[in-house]
C-alpha cells in the first residue's frame, strides 16, 4: 500500500471513528434530557429543547463560517488532526490477521463466558457488557460484527438467545471451538478494547 493510500485510509478511519463518537455523545446528551418523573409528551420536552439548542448551535456555526469563510480552514485542520489521532492503528488490528493469536482465544473465551449455558449470545449483549466495563464506548453492533468477522469468528444474522423473543445478530457456541490450551478469561478482561 502506498504512503498516500495509507494516509488516506487512516484519515478516513479516524473520521469515521470521530463522527461515531461525537454522534454517540450528542445522542446520549439529548437522551439525558428526558424526564423520568413525567409521562407522555411532557417527559420528552427536555429532549426537544436540547435538539433545538443543537440546531441553534449548527445555525450559529453556519453564520460564523459564512461571515468568515477562512475559518473553515481552521476547522478543517482541527478535524484532520483529531481524525489522524483517532485513526491510529491499534495493536489489535495487527493481531486480527493472525487467526491463532492469543487475543483471538481470549475473545472466544469471553463470548463463551457471556453465553453461559446457552447455545448463542446476541452481539448487542456482548456490546452492552463491554461498554459496562468501559470498553467500546461510542461503538455500534456493526463495529463489533466487523471486528469479530475480522478475527474469523462467524456472526449469524438471526440467532435466538435466552431472554430474547426476537432473533438478531449473534454468535453461536458451535462456531467457537477454543483450543484445549486456552485458559478461561474473566468477563471483565479488556480483550476487545479498541
Amino acid at each position: 500500500m502506498s504512503r498516500l493510500a495509507s494516509t488516506a485510509g487512516r484519515l478516513a478511519a479516524g473520521s469515521t471513528t470521530l463522527a461515531r463518537h461525537r454522534t454517540a455523545r450528542l445522542t446520549a446528551w439529548v437522551a439525558r434530557g428526558r424526564r423520568t418523573d413525567l409521562t407522555g409528551w411532557r417527559a420528552s420536552l427536555g429532549c426537544w429543547a436540547r435538539l433545538l439548542l443543537l440546531a441553534f448551535a449548527v445555525y450559529l456555526l453556519w453564520c460564523v463560517t459564512s461571515a468568515a469563510p477562512n475559518l473553515m480552514w481552521l476547522l478543517t485542520a482541527a478535524w484532520l488532526t483529531a481524525a489522524w489521532r483517532a485513526g491510529k492503528p491499534t495493536p489489535q488490528q495487527a493481531l486480527a490477521d493472525t487467526p491463532a493469536a492469543p487475543r483471538d482465544e481470549a475473545i472466544r473465551a469471553l463470548l463463551l463466558d457471556l453465553m453461559g449455558e446457552a447455545s448463542a449470545v446476541h452481539l448487542r449483549t456482548v456490546l452492552a457488557h463491554l461498554q459496562e466495563h468501559g470498553q467500546w464506548e461510542g461503538r455500534t453492533v456493526s463495529d463489533l460484527r466487523a471486528h469479530l468477522e475480522a478475527l474469523g469468528i462467524p456472526v449469524h444474522l438471526k440467532v435466538k438467545a435466552p431472554g430474547s423473543k426476537v432473533p438478531t445478530r449473534g454468535v453461536k457456541r458451535a462456531d467457537l471451538t477454543p483450543s484445549p490450551a486456552s485458559a478461561p478469561v474473566a468477563s471483565t478482561a479488556p480483550s476487545t478494547a479498541a
